[in-house]
């Protein structure tokens, strides 16, 4: 029982799922700031060269 349990590897795609999902929330909180940042530099622009249209 042991060994089929150890061989079948039908959860190692839900596995691999949620490590990615957890790498990328953690690099989001790590980066939040320059994230913000960033966004609102790009929004600026878009709003300012939108209004020269």
């Amino acid at each position: 029982m042991w060994k089929d349990f150890w061989i079948e590897e039908d959860g190692v795609g839900v596995i691999e799922i949620i490590l990615v999902l957890v790498v990328l929330i953690s690099l989001v909180a790590i980066f939040k700031k320059q994230l913000t940042s960033l966004i609102k530099s790009l929004l600026s622009k878009v709003t300012s060269q939108s209004n020269a249209i």
